[in-house]
Parts: C-alpha cells; sequence; structure tokens
C-alpha cells in the first residue's frame, strides 16, 4: 500500500499588534518585550523577566520569531537588508493607541530573537524622574557639550529627553535632534524642534551632524557619540557656539574622558584633551538600581561640572589626589556629586538595600567603611527585636 504524502505543518499567523497590547497590559512598568525562540514572550518588569504564556504561544518556534520579526519590519527595506548582511536591525515601530517601541532584531543560533525597548507615550520631567535640580541649569547653557552615559537601560534617553523638552518649553530656540532610531516624539512648544532619523532621514550621524551646522540650531542632540567623525564634528559644534547633548556607553565620568580620547590616535590626544577640557559643560552618569519596596527602580546619579579643577584634571590627565573623583567628592557646594555618596543616602534613607548598594557601587570596600556606623546600628537593632530562642537563621527568615 502507498505511504500517503507527509504535509507540512501549518505556519501559525501571530497577531502581533494585538500579542503587544496585551503583553504592555499584563504588568504595570513595563520596560521591554522579548521574543526569543523556544520560550513564551517575556516582559522585563523592575530587571527581571517574567514569561507570559498565552495559550497556542507557551513556547515559540524559531517560525513564530521570524513571522513577528517581519511584522515589525513591514516594509522598511534598511532594517530587511541589515538583518540579512549584519545580522542585526535596529528600527523604530508604533502601534496606534498603544505605544511607541525602540525595537532590535538579531540572528541567534539561526534564527530571530527580538527585544522591544517600551518609549513612554509622554515625556516624565525632571521631578517625576527624580533627577537633581542642578540639571535644570543644562537649560540655562548656551554652548558646549553636555554627555549623559550610562549602560544600557539605565535610562539615559529619559533624562535628555527631560531636558530636552525643558528647553522646548522655556526658549525660542531651533533645536535639532538626531537619533538612532527617534524615541521621544516631541511637539514644538516655545521652540521650533525638528528630529532626524538615521537611515530614514540621514545615512550617518557625522553627516547629519555637520549638516546641523548650516542649519541654524542652538541646541543639536547627538543620539550617541560612537565614533571618531561624530565626536570630531560635535567638539567643532560645541566651540562654534551651539549646545550639543549626546550619550556614551560608560559606567562613569572618569571612563567618558578616557573612551572620548582612547577614539583619537596617541599623537591627537593631548590636543583632544585640551578641547574637551574646554568644550564639556557636564558629564552626568547614571545606575538604575531596584527599589527596596520593590516598586520599580531608582536611578542613582553622578555629575561631573566644569570647574577650574576639572578643566585641569581632564586637560592632563588624572594622577594621585588629582582625580575627577576626588573633583566630585569635594565639589558638592558646586552642584556635584559622586556615585558612592548617592549610594550612601539611598541606603540610609531605606530606598535599597545595602547588599543592592555594595553591588552597584564603584568602590564597594570604601562604601562599606562609609556605612559602618549604619551597618552597626542595623545589626543591634536586628538582634534587639529578635524574640528569645529563635536562632538568627529563623529571624532572617
Amino acid at each position: 500500500m502507498a505511504t500517503p504524502p507527509q504535509t507540512q505543518p501549518v505556519q501559525r499567523k501571530i497577531q502581533t499588534a494585538q500579542l503587544i497590547g496585551a503583553m504592555l497590559k499584563a504588568q504595570g512598568h513595563v520596560s521591554d518585550l522579548i521574543f526569543s525562540p523556544g520560550r513564551a514572550p517575556q516582559i522585563e518588569v523592575s530587571g527581571q523577566l517574567v514569561e507570559l504564556k498565552y495559550k497556542g504561544l507557551e513556547c515559540l518556534t524559531a517560525q513564530d520569531t521570524d513571522c513577528i520579526a517581519r511584522d515589525l519590519m513591514g516594509s522598511n527595506e534598511h532594517p530587511i537588508r541589515k538583518l540579512e548582511q549584519d545580522g542585526s536591525a535596529d528600527l523604530s515601530y508604533g502601534i496606534s493607541g498603544v505605544g511607541r517601541f525602540r525595537v532590535n532584531i538579531f540572528r541567534q543560533r539561526g534564527s530571530c530573537a527580538i527585544v522591544m525597548r517600551v518609549i513612554p507615550d509622554r515625556i516624565a520631567g525632571f521631578e517625576e524622574l527624580h533627577l537633581p535640580p542642578q540639571l535644570q541649569e543644562v537649560v540655562e547653557l548656551r554652548n558646549g557639550i553636555v554627555l549623559v552615559t550610562g549602560p544600557t537601560g539605565s535610562g539615559k534617553s529619559s533624562t535628555l529627553a527631560a531636558i530636552i523638552d525643558k528647553l522646548n518649553s522655556d526658549k525660542a530656540f531651533h533645536i535639532l535632534t538626531i537619533e538612532d532610531p527617534i524615541e521621544f516624539l516631541h511637539r514644538h512648544k516655545k521652540a521650533t524642534i525638528h528630529q532626524r532619523e538615521l537611515h530614514s532621514d540621514t545615512p550617518t550621524f557625522a553627516l547629519a551632524l555637520r549638516a546641523a551646522l548650516r542649519q541654524a540650531p542652538k541646541v543639536i542632540l547627538v543620539g550617541e557619540m560612537r565614533d571618531r567623525e561624530t565626536i570630531e564634528i560635535a567638539l567643532e559644534a560645541a566651540e562654534t557656539g551651539h549646545l550639543v547633548l549626546s550619550t556614551l556607553h560608560t559606567i562613569d565620568a572618569a571612563k567618558t574622558v578616557e573612551r572620548i580620547v582612547g577614539v583619537f590616535p596617541f599623537s591627537d590626544q593631548q590636543a583632544v584633551r585640551t578641547r574637551l577640557a574646554k568644550a564639556f559643560r557636564y558629564i552626568v552618569s547614571q545606575r538604575l538600581l531596584p527599589r527596596k519596596d520593590g516598586k520599580g527602580r531608582i536611578a542613582a546619579i553622578e555629575i561631573l561640572k566644569s570647574t577650574m579643577r576639572t578643566r585641569e584634571y581632564v586637560e592632563k590627565g588624572e594622577s594621585e589626589g588629582k582625580s575627577l573623583l576626588d573633583a566630585m567628592r569635594d565639589g558638592s557646594n558646586e552642584g556635584m556629586q559622586h556615585f558612592d555618596g548617592e549610594l550612601d543616602k539611598l541606603i540610609r534613607n531605606g530606598i535599597i538595600d545595602f547588599e543592592t548598594g555594595l553591588a552597584y557601587s564603584t568602590n564597594a570596600g570604601n562604601l562599606r567603611l562609609e556605612l559602618a556606623d549604619f551597618s552597626e546600628s542595623r545589626a543591634s537593632s536586628t538582634t534587639s527585636h529578635a524574640p528569645a530562642g529563635k536562632t538568627a537563621l529563623e529571624i532572617e527568615r
């Protein structure tokens, strides 16, 4: 008897927009959506991944993630080509009435995986983001470079959006942004604001930044200073009377200076140090930490401000007793603050755990010493509240 022909499994059709909408409603404060073969759709909430096992989607297949990727890219040729050629692609994606997203699609083990960063539809202000009030001084600057740095997902875009929105509300300026992709949508307020997106509006940051010098902006936002040419033109723009705002993926102010200088050949580095020392106004570094009460995360923010002392350290380089960290420790009266000092305050105020603070600190040993009195009082408090006959393990549990 002839064997019946085998039928291919039917590829299920995923309603991508509907799925994304349901994932956003699953919990509050969703920061990312993740689609990975072999797992259910996931959301990230307060830095932790949560699986959402919808009926029929308990385990995504490679065909499922390919289908979602195609829906997200649509007929946009650039990400389709980038995914094929480079193995990853960035794009922005929006669903009317639901939200906007910064999307990265990438190849892994021969299949597609997708990470979607949720972009808030409303721009949060300084108070809502708990930004230090001295950062509002950025709005009054007329020229120079302001850098917001930190690892991916540390809130750099939100901080810059708050600064741009404040400028947009207070100043009758021309503001130009160059982004990859456009995240927060700014509407004209008191300022006139134009937003250019990489690949759809301009091929490179450097070309757009060079063109910006002929477009008469007072303020230029560059999404990321990711190469030597972009840094060079940003310095030139700051030196010719523009206020330049940008980001870098560095963990603190000192590493930011070294990253910028290190992009250039050794023979040019001293000249770059001199130019950067004169041009920078603020270097703001951020780290997002989980709150002790479990209600989301809070930013710890380090601020390096341009003063005679910090300009000297940037230009001549750091040495023993003459570091940017020393300057920030001593510069509280000038509006500066350093990570471990801010973590100390957050721990003492009961906003973050002692262990969390140490894990995110710049120098855990020094922070532990600074908090020695707090640790002792906490230990004595725990002992005094322990019921008789209980072991330490039982008390902790």
